[in-house]
């Protein structure tokens, strides 16, 4: 299997996006900033974008040793909001 090569772009609406570079599939990762939020940043959207990529890609690889992949989570999922809320 040959390795996969990443990058962020940015998309045609204005939000973010993670994919492979030789795929046109639908991306990895997709951020969308409100245009409240993207004034407060005052035009540093796309650091703020990478540095969130960077956040959870380095948090995906701290946990992914402590996940059960093989369980089964479809009694866990109806239970939980269909949010997450930082």
């Amino acid at each position: 299997m040959s390795p996969s090569f990443f990058e962020i772009v940015q998309l045609a609406d204005g939000d973010y996006a993670l994919r492979r570079i030789d795929d046109d599939a639908a991306p990895l990762v997709r951020i969308s900033f409100s245009e409240e939020a993207r004034e407060m940043m005052e035009d540093r959207d796309m650091n703020v974008a990478k540095a969130m990529i960077a956040a959870g890609i380095e948090a995906a690889g701290n946990i992914s040793h402590d996940i059960d992949w093989e369980e089964d989570e479809g009694d866990i999922a109806d239970s939980q909001p269909h949010y997450t809320l930082h």
